[in-house]
């Protein structure tokens, strides 16, 4: 490619148009090959030409891409991929300054030094290329370019607070990714571009960029070379990269190179640091802003002038020192070292005895390793491959088949889906050279398809993991302006656009767990909430003529509309009179909020009114009047339950004619409490403890008892006054249901307590206690409880046929329970009248056996309950003559009438016990079979 033409060094910093100029430039010359630094930007300069003249006559060529029309014009190539000889009338080089490049140096400058166009050659690159241009080109001309834009340092910036437009540059995949993930997390997502990426993926990437549906970029040095994107700022993560043998920090020339790709076409760009980057020096930042960089003094040479004669002479003349002093020799590259790798090997030694198979031992060498393995890993191959094409002249297709079909899967996350592509390029790299497969064009089909595939899936796991849809484009609509569909289905699932952003749960927006954080999370629900606004109006008509039943409050005071809650309860001026306050988003507006805080008020209002109907009839009495009135409105007060202890002396004061009135609205005066039957239903409860916890300011509000329990255990540390209004009394480890309770107090009026008396089964029942929770519960109530054991009395047997009522009944008297002192008698006769029928069994089911072994005696746990501890209100009440207060009154001894007025305690004769009752004697309630204590309860009652 040598020849007379005009050579022209258009040097200059980014955004100048440089690589523009060039395309121009080559489409006015009939043919021309143009160099470039990136398959990438290869691809991207072929896109562009090919919009203008059409693919008939334009060329791709790299290394592992080639795609050549029969009427080629002009060749779009990468830099190793130039072809030779073609004698285009046109020849360009982008990004010269990758003269000095330690790895690729010696191949941009062999094409500085001996690519040259008939009419035309163009050199594209740094300032710093000035000198050594021109002293290794003498005859080059110079053509300075002026940015476009101006560039500005603006030091750092935390992730989170990156501006949108920007590209974040890192040097490592592990450190793209991570930048990539946070940013997915903070930003809603970004793109990921790197050089090791196919341009299928690499253009996918930039897509999803171009078009707004991110706003972030996360790439590594690769952006650096000549891609064109709407970049506004360029944060570097680091300042140092692996250049392939050391970690090493990057010169000013190579940031500036980077960070111009911020500010593209008459836009201006900022670039600063990020991450753990450390802020960049004063005089680096200034001389990036002012293109300033020191010119570059020696350029990485290889001799070009291959010797083929032998292995030996091929290498010697690879590591053949330049002669020039503005050359310094190239490190030694991966070819050459797999070549020297290869010639260890005897069998590779042997075959390349003679100059063309020499030749294809280089060509072979010259496979990139793609891979990344190992340097022994990638000689082996080598060798296989060569040998291949030493013995018969091609890769055989059934190998290379078995080789590309262990790539050919789409399925592994990203970095088994990286690792493919990296080794589907090593066999698109060998379908692509001429003469070692069969059938070239169907091998760089096939390969050319799996990389599409593997690229593919690529990019789908990229878009996966960093970019988060759903906020991509609800920002991008957001940007255009432009009206948002929202839609909410039967569960309350919210999608805007298509896309699931959270959940309406009643009135408010609950935005999805996995959105992105921080500006573009608040952005994202700004978005939904105006896309639900006219969803608001239809779920609130829709509340708003919901039935009652589809409405309910929770036992803290919530109010729920379903499953989702629209409210709750607040206190208000009285008890029986609670505010509501709404659960709904700003966004949906006043009339909303309104229009559901109505309908709450009527809800709760109508729910008071039914359940507390006594209550509300008792306020709205006018007939009621003096302290009928006055204990009216304490009822009222007390949300219908009053323990008699706190209103002992109101009580006394009624007169007959009140407690008349009162009783008239379902007051009922008990000997513990004054309360309302019909109160204690389960609903009224429930909502009592609500409104009960709302007037006393409780932050957390005490569950009601479940319903159906006549004793529950006492809730410790519990406010004071829970268990009246559950309608319960503590009384020790367990509180008795108020209702039951004067149940009991009335079987208790009858009972001897003081000189004692045993439980009934019936106190049981009622009280639905064993006989041990019995007497805790009697304790609690002021009686003290001693425990005693017996010999259990066996009920007498059922009488046989032909056994008269009269011998039953004799037979029951018999087994009725001595007195004291009597025991031994009384076991013994028990005994003897227990033992003919143990006998007669025995004699039916055994009858060989004879004497059996006497039982033991049963033993039975009884309680003997006295008064303890009289009330003082009691002892106050003593001195009104017939007058006795229930409340906590000492029950008096059966059969003991009253004390006749001068009459001492000892001119009063026992007469025995007896009693006194207004009424005839309650009908004994039957036990229940099914009760768990019946067999317990019928010895008790036998006992009795």
């Amino acid at each position: 490619m040598t020849g007379s033409s005009r050579i022209v060094a258009v040097l200059g910093p980014t955004n100048t148009g440089k690589t523009h100029y060039a395309i121009e430039r080559m489409l006015g010359h009939r043919t021309g090959v143009m160099g470039l630094p990136l398959r990438l930007l290869a691809r991207e300069v072929y896109d562009r030409i090919v919009a203008v003249r059409g693919p008939s006559v334009v060329a791709l060529v790299t290394g592992e891409e080639r795609i050549v029309p029969p009427r080629t014009q002009y060749w779009v190539c990468t830099v190793e991929a130039m072809p030779e000889g073609m004698g285009t009338d046109f020849v360009a080089v982008d990004e010269i300054q990758l003269c000095a490049d330690p790895e690729r140096g010696h191949v941009f400058t062999d094409r500085l030094l001996r690519a040259r166009g008939h009419l035309e050659t163009l050199f594209l690159g740094s300032e710093t290329m000035r000198g050594p241009i021109r002293a290794l080109v003498p005859e080059a001309q110079f053509q300075g370019r002026e940015r476009m834009s101006q560039l500005v340092y603006s030091g750092a910036k935390k992730i989170s607070r990156m501006p949108a437009r920007s590209a974040i540059v890192g040097f490592s995949v592990e450190g793209v990714y991570a930048i990539a993930e946070l940013i997915r997390r903070q930003k809603g997502g970004a793109a990921v571009v790197m050089g090791a990426l196919s341009p299928r993926t690499r253009n996918a990437q930039v897509e999803l960029y171009q078009n707004g549906d991110v706003d972030y970029l996360v790439a590594t040095d690769a952006i650096g070379m000549g891609l064109n994107l709407d970049i506004d700022h360029v944060a570097f993560s680091a300042l140092t990269k692996f250049d392939g043998r050391r970690m090493r920090p990057l010169a000013p020339n190579e940031l500036a190179q980077i960070a111009g790709r911020a500010g593209r076409g008459m836009s201006h760009g900022t670039f600063g640091v990020t991450g753990e980057a450390r802020p960049l020096d004063e005089p680096v930042a200034q001389a990036i802003m002012e293109h300033r960089f020191a010119p570059l003094k020696k350029l990485n040479w290889r001799n070009a002038a291959l010797e083929f004669g032998s292995v030996d002479h091929l290498i010697r003349a690879l590591e053949m020192a330049p002669t020039d002093e503005n050359l310094v020799k190239a490190r030694e590259a991966d070819d050459l070292g797999a070549l020297k790798s290869l010639a260890q090997v005897d069998e590779v030694f042997a075959r390349a005895s003679d100059p063309s198979s020499i030749r294809l031992l280089w060509d072979v060498c010259r496979i990139p390793d793609f891979r990344g393995i190992s340097h022994a890993e990638h000689s082996a191959l080598l060798e296989i491959i060569f040998g291949y094409l030493h013995e018969s002249g091609m890769v055989p297709d059934d190998w290379l088949a078995r080789q590309i079909r262990r790539i050919d899967r789409t399925d592994g996350d990203i970095d088994t889906l990286s690792k493919r592509l990296a080794f589907i390029r090593t066999w698109t790299y060998v379908a692509q050279r001429k003469g070692w497969t069969g059938d070239e064009s169907h091998w760089r089909d096939v390969t050319r398809a799996v990389e599409d595939r593997v690229s593919d899936a690529l990019h789908e796991r990229l878009t996966q993991r960093f970019v988060d849809r759903r906020t991509s484009v609800l920002l991008r609509r957001l940007k255009q302006k432009e009206a948002l569909l929202a839609e909410v289905n039967d569960k309350g699932e919210v999608t805007v656009e298509g896309e699931f952003v959270g959940r309406l749960e009643g009135f408010r927006f609950s935005a999805d767990k996995s959105a992105a954080a921080g500006v573009e999370e608040k952005a994202v629900k700004a978005a939904s909430l105006q896309a639900l606004a006219p969803q608001f109006h239809l779920r609130a008509d829709r509340f708003y003529n919901a039935p009652d039943t589809e409405i309910d409050f929770t036992e803290q005071g919530g109010l729920m509309w379903g499953e989702h809650a629209v409210g709750k309860l607040v206190a208000g001026p009285e008890p029986l009179k609670p505010q509501v306050e709404v659960f709904v988003d700003e966004a949906a507006g006043p009339d909303v909020a309104q229009k559901v805080a109505r309908r709450l008020q009527h809800f709760i209002d109508r729910k008071i009114a039914s359940l507390f109907e006594p209550l509300l009839t008792l306020q709205r009495d006018e007939e009621l009047s003096g302290l009928a009135r006055g204990f009216g409105f304490r009822m009222i007060e007390s949300l219908g339950i009053l323990p008699r202890a706190e209103v002992a002396q109101e009580v006394k004061d009624l007169d007959q004619e009140a407690r008349g009135a009162l009783r008239k609205h379902g007051i009922r005066f008990g000997q513990f409490t004054i309360f309302m039957p019909l109160l204690l239903k389960p609903a009224p409860t429930r909502l009592r403890l609500v409104l009960w916890s709302l007037a006393k300011g409780l932050q957390e509000f005490p569950e009601s008892p479940p319903p159906g329990l006549v004793t529950v255990p006492t809730v410790q540390d519990a406010p004071e006054g829970y268990h009246t209004m559950c309608g319960y009394r503590a009384a020790g480890e367990r509180a008795v249901r108020i209702d039951m309770l004067e149940r009991l107090a009335d079987m208790l009026r009858t009972e001897d307590s003081r000189g004692g008396f045993e439980a009934k089964p019936d106190m049981l029942s009622i009280t639905g206690t064993t006989l041990d929770q019995f007497a805790d519960l009697m304790q609690g109530l002021g009686y003290k409880g001693e425990r005693g054991e017996r010999v259990k009395v066996k009920p007498a047997p059922a009488a046989t046929p032909g056994t008269t009522t009269e011998e039953t009944t004799a037979s029951e008297s018999e087994a009725v329970e001595p007195v004291a002192g009597d025991t031994a008698e009384a076991s013994s006769a028990a005994g003897q009248t227990a033992e003919p029928v143990a006998e007669a069994a025995s004699v039916q089911a055994e009858p060989a056996a004879q004497d059996p072994a006497p039982q033991e005696p049963e033993i039975e746990v009884f309680y003997t309950f006295t008064w303890s501890r009289p009330r003082r209100d009691q002892q106050r009440s003593r001195g009104k003559a017939g007058q006795r207060d229930r409340q906590g009154a000492k029950p008096q001894g059966k059969g003991r009438p009253p004390r006749k007025k001068g009459q001492d305690k000892g001119d009063r004769k026992d007469k025995g016990a007896k009693s006194y009752s207004a009424r005839p004697p309650r009908k004994e309630k039957q036990i229940d079979p099914d009760n768990p204590f019946a067999a317990a309860l019928m010895g008790l009652k036998d006992n009795g």
